[in-house]
């Protein structure tokens, strides 16, 4: 079942690529229909899944593939990685919807978003090294594609500088992944024993060389301060769409990687790392929403606040290496925490992104000085934007809140000195209602002036987000029944 959720929308895609009568109108519709069937068969996964044992994986596949190297075809989900499958399959839907008034090579783009569905989907349910690292690479390859093909502005530089820094990252992560298949013996790049085996315990020299490297790989993707510099310019020159993705599940890559890979197999390490990496997540909480705040550009402004949002997962998994028989409780409900933030973060920003896109396609500008009074033209739009925007700051009855509270009460109980970030919360506020003041309210003028309301398309890929956030913010236990044990099992990996 998992290979058909992984190569079903590549193949799709192929066939999409290699028709070329196909008309644009089917093209789009097939694109919607296959991303709904592989949601479909995803929720049928999650309906029958039950929480694996400490050291295992459910719905496990697995097939010699690289045998010299020891290196397998090895598929499985746990609670750390099903809930990001699932969350990668709705912000795929979102997008087809969206996708179905675009007239600019749609068969083109949608053959391409069904390879970098298939290639996400992919890296979530991967265990092994090598195979979390193929699908970890192509998903580069295909957002360089989405931003220079796609794109406005300045997209063929956005688009290069993107690869290149996240190319890069890779390169260091290949590095730290050689450096755990070396130290393991029997040599293997299989991830739940190299999890069990940790190599490079009582070698902290060796395990802070590998960890290394393998944190700015991660960190680069995240991304970090000071690893952040190529997202602005990407998410402003790329395509809605693109974006959504971007940031809804490119970004969760690395920090599904700190969770899955950085501290289950190196603990001695990520312990001696421990305030490093807290205060990493720290500058970048409250440097992502300064910066926010500073922001004319819109796109800029939500791209901004992926930096500080991700900066709240890299404080809580930091918190996690801080290992006290009294605090493991708390640790515990601060990664649980994270990974519920990777889920919102995903749903909430992929449709502020989206409703970005509407802007430039309506008036060529995301230029918040050049509105003004645009609830009064655009009701349906500025009401979504309003509740994208609470959820984003945290209000309560979403994910958001539910994430961040969690994040805070185990961080700030473990290590009380990180309650500082908290003020990235009150940043956060402040920028989204200024920004909601500045194009929404008043009088009607500049661009807003004419300003044509949300198509169905729009309505239909946006909405759907934004009330999976309510949901899960106002009942939050299916989601967090999947991951609390997960959260658990990893707290006791890097506590050993």
């Amino acid at each position: 079942m998992l290979s058909v959720i992984i190569f079903l929308p590549l193949v799709a895609g192929l066939i999409l690529a290699v028709l070329p009568r196909l008309s644009d109108r089917i093209a789009r519709w097939a694109w919607v229909a296959v991303t709904a069937v592989d949601l479909a068969l995803i929720v049928g996964l999650w309906l029958r899944y039950d929480t694996p044992a400490p050291d295992g994986l459910a719905f496990e596949e697995r097939a010699a593939w690289i045998p010299g190297v020891n290196s397998s075809y090895h598929l499985g989900v746990d609670g750390l990685s099903l809930p990001l499958v699932a969350m990668t399959a709705v912000i795929f839907l979102a997008c087809a919807v969206y996708g179905l008034r675009n007239r600019h090579r749609p068969r083109g783009q949608a053959a391409l978003f069904l390879f970098l569905q298939s290639v996400s989907l992919g890296l979530f349910i991967a265990a092994d090294l090598i195979l979390f690292f193929v699908f970890f690479d192509l998903s580069i390859v295909g957002m360089y594609f989405v931003i220079a093909g796609w794109g406005h502005g300045d997209p063929g530089r956005s688009a290069m500088k993107f690869f290149l820094y996240t190319f890069l990252g890779s390169l260091a992560l290949l590095v730290g992944f050689i450096g755990l298949y070396v130290a393991t013996d029997p040599h293997t790049f299989d991830m739940p024993a190299l999890a069990a085996a940790t190599p490079l315990a009582g070698r902290p020299l060796a395990g802070g060389l590998v960890l290394t490297a393998i944190l700015i790989g991660l960190a680069v993707k995240t991304p970090t301060v000071p690893f952040h510099t190529w997202l602005p310019p990407a998410h402003t020159d790329a395509p809605a769409v693109g974006s959504a993705v971007l940031a809804g599940v490119l970004l969760k890559m690395g920090t599904y990687g700190f969770v899955r890979i950085a501290m289950p197999m190196l603990p001695q390490s990520w312990r001696a790392w421990a305030w490093v990496i807290i205060v990493v997540g720290v500058v970048s909480v409250l440097y992502g929403a300064l910066v926010a705040l500073a922001q004319t550009n819109i796109k800029r402004m939500i791209a901004y606040t992926s930096v500080n949002h991700m900066g709240y997962i890299v404080l809580a998994v930091g918190v996690a290496g801080l290992v006290a028989t009294d605090t493991a409780q708390a640790r515990t409900i601060a990664v649980t925490g994270a990974v519920t933030q990777m889920v919102s973060h995903g749903l909430i920003t992929a449709a502020l992104f989206l409703l970005t896109g509407v802007l430039r396609d309506r008036a060529a500008s995301y230029d918040m000085r050049e509105y003004g009074g645009l609830a009064a033209t655009a009701p349906s739009f500025a009401a979504l934007f309003a509740v994208g925007a609470f959820a984003s700051l945290g209000l309560p009855a979403f994910t958001g809140f539910i994430a961040e509270f969690q994040i805070f009460t185990g961080s700030v109980a473990a290590a009380p000195a990180t309650a500082v970030a908290i003020l990235g919360i009150l940043i956060t506020a402040a920028l989204f209602l200024r920004a909601l003041q500045r194009v929404f309210a008043g009088d009607t003028r500049g661009h807003s002036v004419g300003f044509t309301d949300l198509h169905p398309a729009e309505v239909w890929s946006v909405g759907p987000l934004l009330l999976l956030s309510l949901l899960f913010g106002v009942l939050p236990r299916p989601l967090l029944d999947v991951i609390e044990p997960a959260a658990a099992s990893v707290i006791d990996l890097v506590g050993r």
